[in-house]
């Protein structure tokens, strides 16, 4: 029953990760389903402060019992009370999933609680670190691989699925207090905190997620260069995502970056056809990676 929770929590998100995991084993799956629900359901601490008012010691709190919660996965007889954290328990037990990065998922959710604004790119990286890297870090775990490479290439894709997000995300963050765009690249391209409140569609915007929009394509690029090909028939879930988060990017970049209105997706006969070309490149032996045009 409580993989039946981890599992229905994933698809009623019609999240990307849906399509990457149905290349996976059951068992695998599960434990990725319970990786997957512990994220939404911490990352909806956060979400629910700005939906519902909930005061930041609350959420604060909360966020304290999953540490707690956390802590009880690794211990010896550890038996979490709650549902998702006892599913997350199992998958622990059963695969190799880092502490630190279950904790660094939490400590990312922390750094929204309060009004968000980053001064230049390298101070945005360790929350995208946090907030995405780390899930990389816990799902190849639960993928399986040989080569210590696999564990830099989920940190440069998670970097570049983080940043994607950002730039399709940029308006309602920002009606939600949050500024992940470097304020230094705000100012050097001519845009407003008020521009993006208000979504203000110019050619100064359009310049400054273009810019964005390199930045990601330089992780995925990394990702590629990163990419071990020994283990790529186990990695081909990551490789499912990095497509289907650059075929995001590339439908952003050829609506020139109108996201102001209606959210932008991947259609999802596209989501199927990239895993399934993902899935034939690995098992017949011509595997790439994420860097190059999505399929």
């Amino acid at each position: 029953m409580i993989g039946h929770l981890a599992a229905r929590l994933t698809r009623k998100s019609r999240s990307n990760f849906y399509y990457a995991f149905l290349a996976l084993p059951k068992s695998r799956r599960d434990a990725l389903y319970a990786v997957y629900a512990f994220c939404r359901t911490v990352d909806d601490i956060a979400d629910l402060g700005d939906e519902r008012g909930t005061d930041r010691a609350e959420q604060r709190r909360a966020l304290d019992r999953w540490r707690r919660d956390v802590a009880l996965c690794y211990e010896p007889g550890g038996a979490p009370t709650d549902p998702i954290a006892a599913r997350l328990a199992q998958a622990v037990h059963a695969f190799a999933i880092p502490r630190e990065a279950l904790l660094a998922i939490i400590d990312g959710v922390a750094m929204d609680l309060d009004r968000v604004r980053y001064e230049t790119a390298e101070d945005l990286y360790p929350y995208c670190y946090r907030v995405a890297a780390a899930v990389g870090l816990c799902c190849i775990e639960i993928f399986g691989y040989t080569d210590p490479r696999a564990r830099q290439y989920a940190v440069d894709l998670g970097t570049a699925l983080q940043l994607t997000n950002i730039i399709r995300d940029v308006a309602a963050d920002a009606r939600g207090g949050r500024i992940y765009v470097p304020q230094d690249d705000l100012r050097k391209f001519g845009v407003t905190v008020e521009d993006l409140l208000a979504g203000r569609y110019t050619e100064q915007f359009v310049q400054l997620m273009r810019h964005q929009a390199e930045r990601a394509r330089r992780f995925y690029r990394a990702a590629q260069a990163s990419f071990p090909p020994v283990d790529a028939r186990s990695l081909v879930p990551a490789e499912i995502m990095g497509r289907i988060y650059l075929a995001l990017l590339e439908e952003i970049e050829a609506r020139r970056f109108q996201v102001f209105g209606e959210r932008i997706t991947v259609p999802t006969g596209r989501k199927v056809a990239i895993a399934f070309r993902c899935w034939a490149a690995a098992r017949f032996g011509s595997a790439g990676s994420p860097g190059g045009r999505a399929a």
